[in-house]
């Protein structure tokens, strides 16, 4: 075929692609919709991987075994191990070992590594960080230029703080901490093994092993305060 024009060219990497999809499942990949999947020629994919309508695998990209991506995820040049399943999310330059899931709505971004038995949950982004095995990060959080232990825990809405207008800093947070909802992480800071940090903490110093950080205002109540402003419910 003849390549001279934009037309021509989809015309031919249509070709290309069916012929990419089709070794692909005579060597025991299940493609749910050939037609709205797309996956590079370099792409390594391991048997009995599903892959569902609207995924986009590229460059330099390696699937094990027993793997789900889900629909509309994106893979570029990252290593996936058996067993992970990637739903609705982005993976780049980045390595997640096995029976891990991804998603759905997460964003890993390049440089990351994520362990075996992790849960990357919605919302997630991950930038740049090593996450031990057996963590989870269930919701609404980013880590960026962190590395992260084994059997941790972080509550929804923490944030690691890794930059201060001009430089990048990085955040250790070691076996199994947890990390309350609402937490920001101000690197360069530490969190030791087994340590606790309260819901709602902005957290400035390093956090001993075992112990529980707060760092939180007290809550004051003013009574009265509606009647003295004037203001009322409609």
């Amino acid at each position: 075929m003849g390549v001279n024009s934009r037309v021509q060219l989809a015309e031919a990497s249509e070709v290309m692609r069916k012929r990419i999809v089709k070794k692909l499942m005579d060597e025991g990949v299940t493609i749910i919709d050939p037609n709205c999947t797309y996956i590079d020629s370099e792409v390594k994919i391991g048997k009995d991987t599903i892959i569902y309508p609207n995924c986009v695998i590229e460059g330099n990209t390696e699937i094990g075994e027993e793997c789900i991506i889900g629909p509309n995820s994106r893979i570029v040049n990252s290593k996936i191990h058996n067993g992970v399943e990637v739903q609705s999310s982005v993976v780049l330059d980045s390595t997640v070992h096995d029976n891990t899931s991804v998603g759905p709505f997460a964003y890993i971004r390049p440089e990351s590594e994520i362990g075996k038995n992790v849960k990357i949950g919605d919302f997630v982004e991950i930038k740049k960080s090593k996450i031990g095995d057996d963590t989870k990060v269930s919701h609404l959080t980013y880590i960026g230029d962190a590395e992260v232990g084994k059997g941790c825990n972080f509550g929804c809405g923490t944030v690691v703080v890794n930059y201060d207008g001009t430089n990048k800093h990085k955040t250790v947070v070691k076996d199994n901490a947890f990390i309350g909802c609402n937490t920001n992480l101000v690197a360069p800071v530490t969190v030791e093994e087994n340590a606790y940090i309260a819901a709602g903490s902005t957290i400035t110093e390093d956090v001993p092993s075992g112990a529980l950080a707060i760092a939180r205002a007290r809550q004051v109540n003013k009574e009265g305060w509606l009647d003295k402003k004037g203001i009322w419910k409609k």
